[in-house]
């Protein structure tokens, strides 16, 4: 800014005195009841003002754990429903499977105890002296020999 408006705006913005004050005269001080009389002290440390803070940030942080505990519940949850679901679903397969292995297994005991009347039916006859190899051995022995 120049000089010849810097000189201007002084002289445009001037403050405007007041008729009844005179301009370099300051308000006369008056002493306040029960003030420094009663401490006995000239001067008194005086704390500054506190600052207002914003309660916006401390908001959005409770907010934000808030919102994370019950999303980390709704996660944890979603999650053990589909395990309860998955174990459900083995486990009708293992009560299948057991069923399917237990016929079996009857299916197998009344096939040995058949075994007989069917070879006869085929027209088989048992054996009077079985020839068996040894593996042990390698040797031919006798059904009776053992």
């Amino acid at each position: 800014m120049s000089a010849a408006r810097a000189a201007a705006a002084r002289t445009t913005t001037a403050p405007t005195r007041s008729p009844s004050r005179p301009a370099n005269r300051r308000p006369s001080l008056t002493a306040i009841p029960g003030g420094a009389g009663r401490t006995g002290r000239r001067f008194d440390a005086v704390r500054a003002p506190l600052h207002a803070r914003s309660k916006v940030p401390f908001l959005v942080l409770c907010a934000t754990i808030l919102l994370g505990a019950l999303v980390t519940a709704l996660v944890l949850n979603t999650t053990l429903a589909r395990g309860s679901y998955e174990m459900a679903r083995l486990q009708s397969d293992v009560g299948r499977t057991a069923q399917d292995v237990q016929g079996l297994q009857e299916d197998i005991a009344q096939a040995e105890a058949n075994l007989a009347d069917t070879a006869r039916s085929y027209g088989m006859v048992p054996a009077e002296n079985p020839i068996m190899l040894s593996v042990e051995t390698g040797k031919v022995v006798q059904g009776n020999d053992k």
